[in-house]
């Protein structure tokens, strides 16, 4: 006997395929055009306009002249420059730190993942809470640091503009170098033994083997953390406030914070936002040199 199936109605088998992607995919979408699309477009039409968030008064028109004023300011030359030195500091310690702590844990040892995991707790804190711990800690007078250096406890961290920046570098490394330090033991994990028998039978010392061996082939991956750790440290802004609040007579106010000070005290919104875009050229600029690099390293 021949059996013929009878179709299948979509409407008694449940939504179908196409049912089910618009349901899913086309919320997902408007909310994320209005979360991220929206505010992206509307500050960028407002970077050409002068408005405050304050007043009542329609945006007005002036072209390109809030971005004029902004690189025609030398204080926004000036803390572009203490961002920058903030940037390449915290980075390259974060780098040295977290490297050197992933080669000591590239080994077989007792308790390794306990290890790493407790070396990992920093980078999952919020930076506020730990600019807010880290700011006990460099307290004169009940802080531990001072006593752990041999240093007086008249011996001021946050408050001299000379030590202020020093204090948030190292706090920024502490909390960051895990990052580093975990993309630096996957990499190292992934490189075969074969090459390090190699070495070892030519008897290379293990400086060639380093240099040859282990950083061209860890490269990509420390690249990928550079990439990623400077434009956060572009943004920084919350770690810094809260230890510091970013004053200028700290010597602590970065880009981030003077963009908070003139959009939310001084309400120079228009102003703020042609600063913002400034600030975006250029952390995608840096970047696309790093991903330049990264597209080398990665042919090599």
């Amino acid at each position: 006997m021949n059996h013929t199936a009878a179709p299948i109605n979509p409407a008694q088998g449940g939504l179908s395929d196409l049912s089910i992607r618009n349901l899913f995919i086309i919320p997902t979408i408007v909310f994320l055009i209005l979360i991220n699309v929206f505010p992206l477009l509307w500050s960028l039409y407002l970077s050409f306009h002068e408005w405050r968030a304050n007043s009542a008064d329609d945006p007005v028109f002036v072209g390109i002249q809030n971005y004029r004023e902004v690189l025609n300011d030398s204080n926004f030359w000036d803390t572009f420059t203490l961002t920058a030195q903030y940037v390449v500091y915290a980075v390259i310690g974060e780098v040295m730190v977290g490297f050197g702590i992933a080669l000591l844990l590239n080994r077989s040892m007792r308790g390794k993942g306990l290890i790493t995991t407790l070396l990992l707790l920093p980078m999952m804190m919020s930076p506020a809470v730990v600019g807010l711990f880290w700011k006990l800690l460099w307290n004169p007078s009940w802080g531990i640091v001072n006593p752990l250096l041999g240093l007086p406890n008249d011996f001021a961290w946050l408050s001299d503009p000379d030590r202020a920046m020093w204090a948030v570098v190292i706090t920024d490394v502490w909390m960051w170098a895990p990052f580093v330090m975990l993309l630096s033991l996957a990499g190292l994990s992934a490189i075969p033994q074969y090459l390090y028998e190699a070495a070892e039978i030519d008897r290379a010392s293990w400086w060639f083997t380093f240099r040859n061996i282990t950083l061209p082939l860890v490269s990509p991956l420390l690249l990928i953390a550079i990439i990623f750790r400077t434009m956060e440290n572009f943004k920084q802004f919350d770690m810094i406030f809260t230890m510091t609040g970013g004053g200028p007579g700290i010597n602590t106010e970065v880009n981030a914070i003077k963009l908070y000070r003139m959009a939310f005290q001084q309400w120079d919104t228009g102003k703020s936002c042609a600063f913002a875009y400034i600030m975006l050229i250029m952390v995608i600029g840096i970047s696309n040199i790093y991903i330049k690099y990264l597209n080398k390293a990665k042919q090599r």
